[in-house]
């Protein structure tokens, strides 16, 4: 039975959070309302949330310090395609597999 959309959800988000997921659900063509919908549906369905929750370990924490870091991004290396990434990753190994 289909009650209609009624219910209201205020949520407090970073700005820059929500203005990073909009251009994302964009890009798919789902409103942020479309994804909260389905995002609740999967809470639902799974009893639970549909994904499992995990604490960063210490690499996956220094990289996303980096990230934030201006400082520290502005060092990060750069590349501008993926053939060069992989060019300097790869070395003289050779050439990655196509």
């Amino acid at each position: 039975m289909d009650m209609g959309k009624t219910g209201y959800i205020t949520a407090r988000v970073e700005p820059k959070l929500k203005a990073q997921a909009g251009r994302v659900l964009e890009k798919v063509g789902v409103s942020t309302s479309d994804a909260i919908t389905m995002f609740l549906r999967q809470v639902v369905m799974q009893q639970g949330l549909p994904f499992e929750p995990r604490i960063p370990n210490a690499e996956t924490r220094k990289a996303i310090e980096e990230l934030e870091n201006p400082t520290k991004r502005a060092k990060l290396k750069r590349h501008a395609t993926t053939e060069q990434m992989f060019k300097d990753i790869l070395g003289k190994r050779g050439n990655r597999a196509k």
